[in-house]
């Protein structure tokens, strides 16, 4: 059974569907500027994507990344007040390939070289509402959830 995610960006939502059956919906934040392709535009990419890769299994809730890679710090309400404005990737990292040349793949509009992800935020981050810099933004919880449901290669419907 294929297993597939559509994100809505209009709603905020993440479903995931295993076959014709949805499976699981999240509340998601978007991009604060909306839909976009273009490299440098802080949007969140349209279109046909699959999950390039799968970072940070096993690690502990609220792990902080940086550049794909865990910097051994553990978010929490300190840590974000000595770096007030960092991007917070935590937990759980789905990475992003675009499937379209000229619309989210290859040249100024490659969705994996603009390292767009999937991943996990901290729980004071509102969801339902856009915020983010171009990734999808999820609760450590639900991304979790999500993470052990999927696997590289798994489609990815933006719209």
């Amino acid at each position: 059974m294929s297993t597939r995610i559509e994100i809505d960006i209009a709603g905020q939502t993440l479903t995931l569907f295993e076959g014709e059956a949805e499976r699981n919906s999240y509340s998601i934040s978007t991009a604060r500027n909306g839909p976009g392709e273009r490299r440098g535009s802080f949007c969140t990419p349209r279109g046909e994507h699959v999950i390039r890769a799968l970072i940070g299994a096993g690690a502990p809730p609220d792990t902080v990344f940086v550049g794909r890679r865990p910097t051994g710090e553990i978010y929490s309400a300190d840590l974000a007040a000595r770096f007030p404005g960092r991007d917070w990737i935590l937990t759980r990292i789905l990475w992003l390939s675009g499937c379209e040349p000229g619309k989210n793949r290859l040249g100024d509009v490659d969705t994996m070289r603009r390292y767009i992800y999937i991943h996990g935020s901290p729980d004071t981050v509102p969801m339902g509402v856009p915020g983010s810099i171009g990734c999808v933004r999820m609760r450590n919880a639900d991304i979790v959830d999500l993470f052990d449901r999927v696997r590289a290669g798994t489609r990815v419907s933006i719209r």
